[in-house]
């Protein structure tokens, strides 16, 4: 039985964190820190790093102080497997945001998956603007029923 609460609870704290990423991505990214973000919604880069970067430490440091303090407490604690699916959407984050969509590292260059594919052209909507104001498509791994309909299978 303690399996399947463990396993509950990093699905459950994955699936937060979607949604958790959405909201702060909509409201605070495009919102307060859009100083920060904005560069990533630039057409060109001539660098590796972006100053959007600095919202790895955000999104990582709440997974790994549930680890930690999970793991000082056992691991029947419920907090190490918060931060086991916090952590997993964050490696889930990484490789299809940065792998995947952006090619950091040219890797997955095509796919014919219809969810990959609505995924790409998900996050194409939300870079073709270029402001704050207006956006759309800020989730990273859900993608909108009307765009995944546009990839019906044949």
């Amino acid at each position: 039985m303690i399996y399947l609460i463990n396993t509950l609870i990093v699905i459950a704290s994955f699936w937060f964190m979607e949604l958790f990423a959405w909201t702060f991505h909509k409201y605070i990214m495009h919102g307060a820190l859009w100083k920060i973000h904005k560069d990533h919604h630039k057409k060109e880069h001539n660098h590796v790093w972006e100053f959007n970067d600095l919202f790895i430490p955000v999104f990582s440091a709440p997974g790994l102080i549930a680890l930690y303090f999970g793991l000082v407490e056992g691991f029947s604690s419920p907090l190490f497997w918060i931060g086991v699916g916090v952590s997993l959407y964050g490696i889930c984050y990484f490789l299809a945001h940065d792998i995947f969509i952006h090619q950091r590292i040219k890797f997955l260059r095509s796919s014919n998956n219809r969810y990959l594919l609505a995924m790409r052209r998900a996050h194409k909507i939300h870079h073709k603007y270029v402001e704050k104001y207006p956006g759309d498509c800020f989730g990273f791994l859900w993608v909108p029923k009307r765009i995944m309909n546009e990839f019906k299978s044949s």
